[in-house]
């Protein structure tokens, strides 16, 4: 290749958008200070929230579809029929995971159920509190989503550390 050609390349239109102050990059590296931090949902706490419907923080949360809870203490050999038939009574579940455990075919001991509205996952919860058994098995249920505390959301991913240039102490001078 001669010279003029393999400057070419170089000069080709679409490779001027790398050096282009308008266009904004994704991704980690390519801003500093707090006007990287902006944009920046984890390190600006801006996420998208469902609407709290009266719940108080440290409470239950909805999902994106329904109200998850998870049921532990579940027989290892119970089917999803049986826990349907147990968790019908409470209101239509939506959806069920039973995980079951790839080496031995058993379930792994706990469900995932998802209800439309809270009070029939509420119900759920209670019964369970009050003794629901399956397979002569007492179940324990409770939210699988939870809100966190308020105080959480100021304190940010690392907690009370927040943010300067360097997160760690610095190694002592040498002499």
């Amino acid at each position: 290749m001669s010279a003029s050609t393999d400057r070419s390349w170089r000069r080709d239109a679409g490779m001027d958008v790398d050096d282009d102050p308008s266009i904004r990059r994704r991704g980690r590296g390519f801003g500093a200070g707090a006007a990287a931090d902006e944009g920046d949902g984890v390190r600006s706490n801006q996420f998208e929230r469902l609407p709290a419907e009266g719940d108080q923080d440290g409470h239950a949360a909805q999902s994106m579809e329904g109200w998850v809870i998870v049921v532990t203490n579940v027989h290892e050999e119970a089917t999803e029929d049986d826990v349907l038939d147990v968790f019908l009574d409470f209101g239509k579940v939506k959806d069920l995971h039973l995980n079951l455990d790839r080496r031995t075919g058993y379930v792994k001991g706990y469900a995932l159920l998802q209800y439309e509205t809270q009070a029939e996952a509420e119900s759920a919860i209670a019964a369970c509190k009050r003794g629901l058994a399956l397979l002569e098995q007492p179940l324990d249920a409770d939210y699988a989503f939870v809100r966190p505390p308020s105080y959480a959301a100021d304190l940010g991913a690392r907690g009370a550390r927040r943010g300067g240039a360097r997160d760690r102490s610095l190694s002592p001078m040498r002499s």
